[in-house]
């Protein structure tokens, strides 16, 4: 199962929350979900080098985007003049008003999708792989992770047949819901085809649930006094 099933959907509304937040009413809700995919590749295509891992988006009177980047001045640019101009696409691409909030990633090196791109940039110059994998897991680890696991698969330094090879380090618990699990994929595309990335970063367990059920149990009780 936790091989097979996306470790971030499997935990929506446990250590995950919904990267869309609207409601559609009847006979919207198609268009509005093709919208937000593509506002999605439409960001992460024009700012392919930057960086982003998440983006999140929040329709009410006005559709508010916020993305999550480890090189937050890229898309900031001088005095703001970036995210006004990338305000002013959206709006002209897809109507509607639009408002863009920008959220650095404080630790990439702990960043699923952050690793990914690292490992996948490195493949594209032609570093060997098992090299890339073993400097990323390195760093992520020194970050404060408690395991990582990569997924490299294709044709790997170029060999004739295709092949997967896996690298762990740590604990990473796929089974257990409550761990908080983040899951990115990438794709370096070289001279010799296409090779993916997978990555899982573990960064502890979550009781948020359990202690607000414990707090809300112990107001209820009557005053020992």
């Amino acid at each position: 199962m936790g091989q097979k099933v996306n470790p971030n959907g499997f935990r929506l509304g446990i250590t995950h929350s919904w990267p869309s937040t609207w409601f559609a009413v009847k006979g919207k809700y198609r268009q509005m979900f093709l919208d937000d995919v593509r506002i999605r590749r439409y960001i992460q295509k024009k700012y392919k080098d930057a960086g982003v891992s998440l983006i999140e988006i929040e329709r009410a009177k006005k559709t508010s985007v916020l993305i999550h980047t480890s090189k937050p001045g890229v898309l900031i640019g001088k005095q703001g003049a970036a995210i006004e101009d990338l305000r002013k696409d959206l709006e002209k691409q897809f109507g509607g008003s639009f408002e863009v909030n920008v959220r650095e990633i404080r630790a990439p090196d702990a960043d699923a999708f952050c690793i990914a791109e690292s490992i996948q940039g490195q493949i594209e110059r032609r570093m060997p792989y098992r090299r890339a994998c073993k400097m990323a897991m390195e760093k992520a680890m020194q970050a404060g992770l408690i395991g990582i696991k990569v997924c490299v698969s294709g044709r790997l330094n170029g060999a004739e047949i295709a092949r997967t090879d896996l690298f762990k380090e740590g604990n990473v618990p796929l089974q257990t819901l409550r761990a908080n699990i983040q899951f990115a994929t990438c794709h370096a595309i070289t001279t010799y085809g296409t090779i993916g990335v997978q990555v899982w970063v573990y960064k502890g367990m979550v009781f948020k649930k359990i202690q607000e059920a414990k707090s809300a149990s112990l107001k209820s009780l009557p005053d020992a006094a």
